[in-house]
Order: C-alpha cells, then sequence, then structure tokens
C-alpha cells in the first residue's frame, strides 16, 4: 500500500520587524499584524506542525519522526533534519549569523547550526540583502564592529523576486524591509545578533551576541556562487537551485500534467503560486506538504510554482 501525503498546519511566530503579508499574499490566519514567520515545515521545537489530513491527522511531525521514522526512509539522526519557513519582512531583520554544527552542539544545548538558503518570493524596487562583511581578519572585524562601522564592514547586495542565496553557517546576514522569502534550512533556531539598528523592544535594546558571532563568523567572506542546472520535461520545468551536505532544493514549474518520480528518503513541497492537483489532491499556493518514502511516483496537475527540498 502506498503512503500517504502529508499536508501540514504551519505555525506563526511574532516577529518585531513582521507585518501581514503572510495574511494577505498567502491567505494564513496570522495571530496579528507583526507576524514575521511562517514555519510550514518544521518538527523543532519552537514551532512543531501538526499533520493536517489522513492517517496521522493531529499528530506533530516531531511525533511522526520518533514514532514512524519509515515515513522518512528509516535515516538515522536525532531529530528531523530541515525546517521550511516563509519570512514576512515588514522592517529590516538584525544583522546576525548562524553557527555551525560544532559549535552549536558544544555552546547551544546539542542544537544543530543553521546553513539555510533564500528563494525571493517578493521584494520592494532597490530592496538590499546583507550578504557578507569587507573585514579581511577576525580583528579588522572585531575593530569595525566596536566602532559601529556598519557601512564599511557589511556587504550589501540588490535584489529582485525569483533570486536565489545560499548562506552557510559563519554567513553575516541579515533580510531587509519589504522581503518575503520563502527559507529551507536545517532544523536549527540558533541565532546571534551582531547589529539591531539600535531598536527598542519594550523599551530595551534587543540582546547582541557579538563575541559569538565574531566567532563563529567566516572571515574573509566567501562567496557562493550558484551554478543552476535545469532539466526540462513535458510539461514542468525544474531548476536545481542548490546542492549542499545538508539539501538540495528545486524550483519547479508546472504547465499541465507531470508525472514525477521519486527515490529519496522524504520530500517538502511548498506551492509557491497557482492552484493544482497531486494525485487528485487539490494543493493551493500557501500549502507544504511532505511527500513519505516508498510515496515513488506522484502526478501534479495544473499550473503551479514549487520549492521542493530533500536531503
Amino acid at each position: 500500500m502506498m503512503s500517504e501525503i502529508l499536508f501540514l498546519q504551519p505555525k506563526f511566530q511574532e516577529r518585531i520587524w513582521g507585518g501581514t503579508r503572510l495574511r494577505d499574499h498567502f491567505g494564513y490566519d496570522i495571530p496579528s499584524e507583526q507576524t514575521g514567520e511562517c514555519w510550514a515545515i518544521s518538527a523543532h521545537a519552537n514551532g512543531d506542525c501538526q499533520i493536517s489530513n489522513g492517517t496521522y491527522e493531529g499528530k506533530t511531525l516531531s511525533w511522526l519522526w520518533e514514532n514512524h521514522r519509515e515515513l522518512f526512509g528509516n535515516i538515522s539522526g536525532d531529530r528531523f533534519p530541515l525546517l521550511t519557513k516563509i519570512l514576512d519582512a515588514k522592517d529590516d531583520l538584525s544583522v546576525q549569523v548562524h553557527p555551525g554544527d560544532d559549535y552549536a552542539k558544544e555552546f547551544e544545548n546539542g542544537e544543530l547550526g543553521k546553513t539555510e538558503c533564500w528563494y525571493i518570493i517578493d521584494c520592494e524596487e532597490d530592496a538590499e540583502l546583507i550578504i557578507g562583511h569587507h573585514a579581511k581578519s577576525k580583528e579588522e572585524m572585531t575593530d569595525m564592529i566596536a566602532s559601529g562601522n556598519w557601512q564599511q564592514l557589511l556587504r550589501k547586495v540588490k535584489i529582485k523576486p525569483g533570486d536565489f542565496f545560499f548562506i552557510p553557517a559563519g554567513t553575516i546576514h541579515a533580510i531587509g524591509k519589504g522581503t518575503m522569502i520563502l527559507e529551507t534550512q536545517q532544523s536549527s533556531d540558533v541565532t546571534y545578533r551582531v547589529y539591531d539598528y539600535d531598536r527598542l523592544q519594550d523599551g530595551k535594546p534587543r540582546e547582541l551576541h557579538i563575541e559569538k558571532s565574531i566567532a563563529v563568523s567566516t572571515v574573509p567572506h566567501e562567496d557562493y556562487s550558484n551554478s543552476y542546472k535545469v532539466h526540462t520535461m513535458e510539461q514542468a520545468e525544474v531548476t536545481r537551485l542548490v546542492e549542499s551536505k545538508y539539501f538540495t532544493v528545486y524550483k519547479t514549474e508546472i504547465s499541465g500534467k507531470q508525472l514525477f518520480r521519486n527515490s529519496h528518503p522524504f520530500v517538502l513541497v511548498s506551492v509557491l503560486e497557482g492552484t493544482g492537483k497531486i494525485d487528485g489532491v487539490a494543493i493551493d499556493k500557501g500549502q507544504h506538504f511532505i511527500i513519505p518514502s516508498g510515496y515513488e511516483q506522484y502526478t501534479i496537475e495544473g499550473n503551479v510554482k514549487l520549492i521542493v527540498s530533500h536531503i
């Protein structure tokens, strides 16, 4: 008997920089006017998604991972490895950096490190991201941070909808205001703030993590060069956006009816645009689902844009 596709109920996180576009664009029932994050496919304790259909309706993804590892190809590991989010930045996010696995395990209670990537869903005209820095040594970085020389330190990149960025652990980065992204990442919630624009939350500056940030930052910055690989099918175009140690991510655009084959332990799918069906089940913009182990082929029909990932 073929496994069932697992649809998930997102979890939402309010943020000082959040807004309403998760509701306005995707139709989500968000908790407030400062909703910054939709944890769309997550088994992390800070946002554990429930299954919304079928045999396991109401069970959390972490429960499935612990009790039905066969759905994920019986792979090893003490936690579900990936996390898919959508972020709505009404205001600038803090400038931050994430540790790698070894540092996080030692200093953050066994957490995973956080390598991530961003697909730009939408952004304002002339929008920018911060990715990387211009310091040539840790000493120079320390001096620039201490003197508040942010203009000289931080590396800014112009963006447009459809752009994609790979952000390895150790990369200083920040999403700019007016930007909405889909993020695929390791299942971790460890963030070190380097700079927060001197903002106040409840009358106080938010905590910074300068020493840890400098300790984990890659110096000098190493820019990642994407080499996209496009596979054209009869009714679909599949673009491999990144292939890394932690995840491989694709953009899949379908116009018509297309058969796909699956040999991965599991596959995460997010519907960014359009409507359609997967094996006769309706799918719509803003839905997220997992194709489990053993689900060896499936047919998607309609006009849809998907972001697809696997380990």
